[in-house]
């Protein structure tokens, strides 16, 4: 017995060392404080509406142990919340979901900001541009209104409205005037649920706005769409029956805007891994799919690699469009 207790007092400095060198269970990233989505845009736009959807999906789900606290910088056509998150170097705890002024604001107004100085997460939707009017005008297509346009495009314009100046909106009103010869006066708001708000008050004469945005006062019969900027007819059943511009007037216009999610320059591995398998989570649930096809959202997730290249592309495109339009800074 005395021989058994020593050969078990001789092992136990080496049980406890051997626990001591044991590695401790990995445990994967996860927030500890509140997120903040930063949306640069108006409330009420697409951008805003589909930041809170996503916030909502995910603590209905219980995707994120912590809550997403949507925030609206707007100033700058975005510069306001892009170079806010640009400024918040290696944080774990902020993200930005991102429209096409991604591009289009610092090629226009020289701010000190690219896309690459962000962290690119995930290519959440494609997403649609319509040419819509007031449903009391007498425009029933856009070959009608464009004829009125042409007609007031020397003197008493008509008025088109969009988010932003040199933003996706005016770039395809350019290329509506410089395709078909008229002339707009371009009103610029801050988000585009107010650009529909103030066609719907008969403030502008037509605008061109993301279906998310006008499809609630569509529905109540306060709006009309006259055509959209594709190269094919929006593929679900309730919008197919809006020609393309080029069904409608001849004009082979066709713009499609990102709707995607970056996060601060440096942002650690482990925490990009977990924002993009809560992104994925988000983009697979019903309450998502059901958004994008009320929406008329295309479905264009992405990550990685092929985000990065596509971001390139995407870029290099705007740089052609803009410079066509004049909106280039010089």
């Amino acid at each position: 017995m005395a021989r058994q207790w020593r050969r078990f007092a001789a092992l136990v400095p080496a049980l406890v060392l051997t626990a001591f060198a044991a590695p401790a269970p990995v445990v994967a990233w996860e927030p500890s404080k509140p997120i903040e989505f930063v949306v640069p845009g108006g409330t009420g736009g697409g951008a805003d509406q589909m930041a809170r959807l996503i916030a909502l999906i995910a603590e209905k789900h219980k995707f994120s142990p912590r809550p997403i606290i949507v925030v609206n910088k707007s100033g700058g056509a975005g510069a306001e919340g892009f170079l806010h998150v640009k400024g918040k170097k290696g944080d774990a705890h902020t993200i930005i979901i991102t429209l096409s002024n991604l591009f289009t604001t610092p090629l226009h107004t020289g701010v000190p900001f690219n896309w690459k100085d962000l962290t690119p997460v995930a290519r959440m939707a494609l997403d649609e541009f319509i040419l819509w009017v007031n449903a009391e005008t007498p425009y029933k297509t856009a070959k009608e209104y464009l004829a009125v346009v042409k007609e007031r495009s020397g003197g008493d314009r008509m008025k088109m409205a969009g988010t932003g100046s040199a933003q996706e909106d005016q770039i395809l009103t350019i290329q509506l005037e410089q395709a078909l010869g008229v002339k707009f006066t371009y009103v610029p708001f801050k988000g585009g649920g107010e650009v529909c708000v103030n066609l719907m008050g008969k403030h502008v004469d037509s605008t061109v706005n993301n279906p998310i945005e006008c499809a609630s006062h569509w529905k109540a019969g306060r709006v009309r769409p006259l055509a959209v900027f594709d190269t094919a007819r929006i593929a679900v059943p309730e919008w197919k029956d809006i020609p393309t511009v080029k069904e409608a007037v001849g004009a082979d216009i066709s713009y499609l805007m990102l709707r995607g999610i970056f996060a601060p320059p440096d942002m650690p591995k482990e925490a990009l891994d977990w924002y993009q398998g809560l992104l994925r989570k988000v983009y697979d649930s019903t309450e998502f799919k059901d958004y994008l096809n009320q929406g008329a959202l295309k479905p264009a997730w992405e990550t990685g690699p092929e985000f990065v290249k596509w971001l390139g592309q995407t870029e290099q495109l705007h740089k052609d469009l803009m410079m066509k339009g004049g909106l280039l800074k010089k």
